[in-house]
């Protein structure tokens, strides 16, 4: 049985490096190792051997399988190896790649990222709050009458339970003012929700940009001073800009900021954002809330502003339709 094992052994290993294919190596690896192959009758002959020739015969049957496995699959990566580089002989890897398609951000998200990197040059922190809202936070404690326009079921989303969909994100302003003491810095960008009519200018969901700053000593001068020079950042140092007198129900004085610059390929001047001093009814309704006078408007002032980030995106890439930033159309968004 030892000289039919050493043969076979020669035998098997001598086929296998013979072999030119696939499905020739698996008729080898059936003929040799298979449940009805030689190898397997020596084995099953195992029983004949002595007692004292057992462990001699079967160290050399082990060795041998051993030795016809490792020899099958070497021969096996080798045809596999020989197959692929065959498939790829007619390739030039000098040659470029196939180009695909590279995503990009959103433009409203691009304008959002690089106004906040602005306003932390400021040192003003970002913040954020719920898009469903509660009357209180959206209206009563910016100094919003119950008779207000923007409370009316006809301009503002509410839920059965009374809380709605923020109309702004002045009450993320409120939120801060309630966990926050002065000094408080803030911008606040998101969605905001009104029930108005889509069309070329109007979004039921837009995106606003609103900020902050409380503290003491805080002037008009510093608002001014703020938003002049974010805008200038943004559409150049050569950018004008008029503040009118306006009224928020949250800020007084209030105003709108117009711009005029070469960068927007117009002479016209164009609103771009609405702005005022807190009113110090707000700091008292803070305060009633929290139930101390953390916030003293005998003590502390401050500034608030707001623009739209879809209007002002409109106006910086000469967009005619805000839809067009919610249409999905990669036509339209691979401009960016």
């Amino acid at each position: 049985m030892e000289a039919q094992l050493e043969s076979l052994r020669s035998d098997a290993i001598a086929a296998i490096l013979a072999c030119s294919g696939e499905s020739e190596l698996e008729q080898l690896r059936v003929r040799f190792l298979g449940r009805g192959g030689e190898l397997t009758a020596l084995s099953d002959r195992m029983r004949e051997v002595s007692k004292e020739d057992k462990p001699r015969i079967g160290k050399l049957l082990n060795e041998t399988r051993s030795a016809v496995t490792t020899t099958l699959d070497e021969r096996k990566a080798a045809l596999v190896a020989v197959q692929e580089a065959g498939a790829f002989s007619g390739i030039d890897v000098t040659l470029p790649g196939t180009a695909f398609p590279v995503g990009a951000l959103h433009p409203i998200t691009q304008l959002m990222d690089r106004a906040t990197a602005i306003f932390r040059r400021m040192g003003f922190a970002l913040a954020d709050g719920p898009d469903i809202e509660s009357e209180w936070h959206c209206f009563d404690a910016l100094n919003t009458p119950a008779d207000h326009p923007a409370r009316n079921e006809q301009d503002t989303f509410y839920m059965p339970d009374g809380r709605l969909l923020r109309t702004h994100t002045s009450s993320i302003q409120i939120r801060t003012l309630e966990r926050v003491s002065p000094p408080v810095r803030i911008i606040a960008p998101g969605a905001a929700y009104r029930r108005d009519e889509v069309d070329a200018t109007h979004l039921a969901q837009f995106n606003q940009m609103e900020g902050l700053y409380v503290d003491e000593g805080v002037t008009l001068g510093d608002l001014r001073g703020t938003l002049e020079f974010f805008f200038r950042e943004l559409f150049g140092k050569d950018a004008k800009f008029r503040f009118r007198p306006h009224f928020f129900p949250f800020t007084e004085p209030s105003f709108e900021v117009d711009i005029q610059s070469a960068a927007l390929g117009t002479d016209r001047w164009l609103e771009i954002a609405g702005c005022g001093m807190v009113d110090p009814a707000v700091f008292d309704a803070v305060n009633e809330r929290r139930g101390g006078r953390v916030l003293d408007p005998e003590i502390h002032t401050g500034f608030a502003f707001g623009f739209g980030l879809d209007r002002l995106a409109m106006i910086m890439a000469g967009v005619p339709d805000i839809r067009l930033f919610t249409d999905s159309d990669q036509r339209f968004l691979s401009q960016f």
